[in-house]
């Protein structure tokens, strides 16, 4: 399932950051929660593994509407007002405020479920989707270049006349993949924040490393609730690495810090004890930190008419490294535990940070 759901986000990513550098993006990001929304309702209604299937497509669908969408969205409207250099504090804030919504809705789970089943958690999911396509609703939206309508930033090597020319897509791809071609930084940050999303992919796994520093599925410790706990100091964890980026973003320490959290999830997965979920909690934070980082050292330097493309050239990066993880648990479960692979994914963020940290040194 897990794999469907990215081979799926990976067909569809590149034409929906296309079409968000073509119309209206805050559209884009109403669309795609609602998009989502109808595969949660599919699952409450009929679920089967068929209406999962169904259901994981048009999550994946639903995700690459606002994958790109939100960051170009966001980064243009403070380029408006002359704010772009905030894009690090407010992306690292709304991505902590995503890891409290995770521990919400986690909190949410057990009562709901004991008041109203899997349909209340059904309702209560497809609420929310539509909450937050209303939410998305009020987003402004000043224009940008090459997006046409009043009121556009006319900055220099947009060309208007060739985006809403009959081949447009081809010329807004074209661009995103000329802009990469020509600025070598740019290709560089785009390949470190495909690069960080190796572990993060491994998160839906993190209930299974908690229940192994529990005394694994066998133990009386290791009850719903006590995982739950440990995932919330993990979701901590994130939110602090997050909420970091708004006074520490300085690229340089993308690598020692990269090397810390590697050696922190190590460490935390071979002790093997509840108390290594701190260390967990630790490398995911610094994880999320040095992907604020990246991102917005990317978006530095996008230009906009082609930013959500090259940014969903991104999201399909992301997730070709999220079906190597997937299979690379899957291939590796077989013979081995939760700590061992989750240690053993830590071993390149460890060997690439000393690469970076030297390469960055001599320059």
């Amino acid at each position: 399932m897990f794999i469907l759901w990215s081979l799926s986000t990976v067909i569809v990513e590149v034409p929906t950051g296309v079409l968000a550098d073509r119309f209206s993006r805050r559209r884009l990001l109403v669309a795609g929660p609602l998009v989502t929304g109808a595969g949660f309702a599919l699952w409450t209604v009929t679920p089967s593994f068929p209406s999962f299937a169904a259901g994981f497509m048009l999550w994946a669908i639903g995700g690459s509407l606002r994958s790109g969408t939100s960051q170009a969205l966001v980064y243009d409207e403070l380029a408006i007002l002359g704010r772009s250099h905030e894009y690090a504090r407010l992306s690292g804030a709304m991505r902590a405020a995503a890891a409290i919504g995770v521990i919400g809705g986690t909190a949410l789970a057990v009562p709901l479920l004991a008041w109203g089943g899997y349909t209340a958690a059904g309702v209560a999911s497809v609420t929310a989707c539509v909450l937050c396509a209303l939410v998305s609703a009020g987003l402004p939206e000043s224009g940008r270049p090459g997006a046409g309508g009043p009121g556009q930033d006319s900055s220099p090597g947009a060309d208007t006349a060739e985006l809403d020319a009959p081949d447009g897509w081809l010329a807004v791809l074209r661009g995103a993949l000329r802009h990469l071609r020509d600025r070598p930084i740019a290709r560089r940050l785009l390949v470190l924040v495909i690069a960080l999303t190796w572990v993060a992919a491994l998160d839906e796994y993190l209930p299974l490393l908690a229940e192994s520093f529990l005394g694994g599925p066998m133990s009386g410790a290791a009850t719903p609730e006590a995982v739950a706990l440990l995932m919330i100091v993990v979701a901590a964890g994130d939110i602090c690495g997050s909420l970091a980026a708004r006074r520490v973003r300085d690229t340089v320490m993308v690598g020692p810090a990269v090397g810390l959290g590697a050696s922190a999830l190590i460490a935390a997965a071979l002790w093997a004890h509840p108390a290594g979920v701190v260390g967990v909690a630790v490398a995911f934070g610094v994880f999320g930190w040095a992907l604020v980082v990246a991102d917005a050292a990317l978006q530095d330097r996008l230009d906009s008419a082609s930013r959500a493309t090259v940014t969903s050239i991104a999201g399909v990066g992301e997730e070709v490294v999220a079906i190597l993880a997937f299979a690379g648990w899957a291939a590796g479960s077989v013979h081995l535990g939760p700590a061992a692979l989750f240690a053993i994914a830590a071993l390149p963020y460890a060997v690439g940070a000393g690469a970076m940290t030297v390469r960055a040194s001599r320059r």
